[in-house]
């Protein structure tokens, strides 16, 4: 009779046959480059810091967290809310704390800090990208309820101000504004090592109820003769001009994209539209012509939020998803995914909602990967879906995908220093190939074929740049029974790859 100890040696090769092939087929299963990002929203600390917490070891803390609970979920990049309402997440000489960091716009945090810069080493640290999001007009939120500091700049400008339902909004139409609006956003790019601006939804304010936007005054000294409607979406496009010029200026590898609503304009308002029958558009009611933007190349990616369901009648998911991905025009289409709406209905009830989409998008040219709204839905692991990012979709780390409008260039290959510990463990130091490269990290791979190459597989991990960064595999002895060679990369600030380099080479097997 076999012994226990005995049996487990002998079903050991048929366990590493099927680790093999589980590998395989989840390599298979994923993309190599795919943007997994969630957005973290500080507006009335719908995301962080959490409504009420004004310290600054706790904020530090539950940001942590966040990001921690995201690394663990195959996230890739961040998108912050870092100026909610004409307020800030970081001292600037334009704008005041925001009250949802500390209480009351413009007292400075309790134990000061820069929330900006920490938020970003954290992110970067881990791995991640950090896009800084703002939003362009929104400067009270609440009249009569928000806190409005002395030097606000409403306060400051009272005439470039005007006043829809319950919130207070810059006009887009004054020309002043637009300026003020871009010198902002120029000062958090010079300022801080983001890796792109991000913009939402919100340029002209959402139509309400027999109510027009009050901007008579305005539309009289600037509009030329052209049409209300015109003169609105010539207004948002000289910003979105503006505000590209503004960042390539400051830096060239810094990404500006936005996050309009999911519908351009209806099917039956224009030819060109989605089969859909939205009561707002993008086009129409926000007088944002996201296609031209695309097309002008003044962004660089646009991430659609497309928060409904399949079974949604009038704006359904796959028929958003196919008329985003034709109409792209070369730049990266990001889908945004409602994950805070799971529970909410029957669809969103079904466990299958999000994987559904995630791999309907996956099987949609020209769409690069997905955003998540928002960020502490994920906290309590909303229809076990938290398991399936880490266990099945994001089982494996994915590189951003490089935009080569930006930068082709790649990174030379890294250079490795191995050495065997007293444990027999094999630890590979991982460093710059040429100490003039700006990269990010390090990209692992494994695989058991003889003529390798990264455009195969997926990585495997990636390793976050630091001066000291490394691999640890285990034996050597180990490794040629397990028959898996790896290889690791250089991925630059751009997300551009460098030539592969073999950290350990399995033995050819004969037969």
């Amino acid at each position: 009779m076999l012994k226990r100890n005995e049996i487990k040696y002998l079903v050991l090769p048929a366990f590493l046959v099927s680790c093999h092939l589980l590998l395989v087929s989840y390599c298979r299963a994923q993309p190599k480059y795919e943007f997994r990002a969630v957005w973290i929203a500080t507006v009335d600390n719908i995301d962080w810091p959490s409504k009420g917490n004004f310290n600054t070891e706790i904020q530090k803390k539950e940001f942590i967290q966040q990001l921690e609970m995201h690394r663990r979920n195959g996230i890739n990049a961040v998108i912050v809310q870092v100026r909610p309402a004409a307020d800030a997440f970081y001292p600037s000489q334009y704008e005041p704390w925001s009250e949802w960091l500390t209480g009351k716009q413009g007292q400075p945090p309790s134990g000061y800090y820069d929330p900006l810069q920490f938020m970003i080493e954290e992110t970067h640290k881990r791995g991640m990208e950090f896009h800084a999001w703002c939003n362009p007009y929104r400067a009270v939120f609440r009249l009569g309820q928000s806190s409005i500091a002395s030097t606000h700049i409403t306060r400051i400008h009272p005439d470039w101000f005007l006043n829809y339902g319950d919130t207070k909004y810059f006009d887009p139409g004054n020309k002043e504004v637009q300026q003020y609006v871009v010198e902002v956003i120029r000062d958090i790019v010079r300022r801080y090592d983001i890796d792109a601006i991000h913009f939402d939804d919100y340029f002209y304010p959402y139509r309400l109820p027999n109510r027009d936007f009050p901007d008579e005054k305005s539309y009289r000294e600037y509009g030329s003769g052209m049409s209300r409607e015109d003169w609105r979406r010539s207004n948002v496009d000289s910003i979105i001009v503006m505000l590209s010029r503004a960042i390539r200026e400051e830096k060239k590898y810094c990404r500006f994209g936005i996050s309009p609503f999911g519908v351009w304009r209806n099917k039956d308002r224009d030819s060109t539209g989605s089969d859909t029958h939205a009561g707002q558009t993008n086009y129409d009611d926000l007088y944002a012509d996201i296609l031209l933007w695309l097309k002008k190349g003044w962004i660089d990616y646009v991430a659609p939020q497309i928060y409904w369901e399949f079974e949604q009648k009038n704006a359904p998911y796959a028929v958003l998803l196919d008329w985003w991905s034709q109409n792209a025009y070369g730049r990266h289409c990001y889908i945004g995914l409602g994950v805070y709406k799971a529970g909410i209905n029957a669809a969103w009830r079904d466990r299958s909602q999000l994987p559904r989409q995630i791999q309907a998008l996956r099987q949609t040219q020209n769409v690069q990967g997905m955003v998540f709204f928002s960020s502490t839905s994920f906290q309590r692991n909303p229809n076990g879906w938290n398991d399936s990012l880490q266990n099945n979709y994001y089982r494996f780390p994915a590189l951003i995908p490089p935009m080569n409008w930006i930068d082709s260039i790649k990174p030379a290959a890294p250079s490795i220093r191995n050495e065997v510990t007293k444990d027999s463990l094999l630890v590979n130091w991982l460093m710059k190939g040429s100490p003039a490269d700006d990269i990010k990290g390090f990209a692992v791979y494994r695989s058991d074929a003889q003529n390798f190459t990264t455009d195969s597989i997926p990585p495997v991990e990636f390793i976050p740049y630091q001066p000291d960064a490394k691999f640890v595999l285990p034996s050597l002895s180990q490794l040629e029974l397990k028959g898996f060679s790896y290889y690791v990369t250089a991925i630059s600030r751009t997300n551009n790859e460098s030539a592969p380099v073999a950290i350990f080479k399995a033995s050819a097997k004969k037969d």
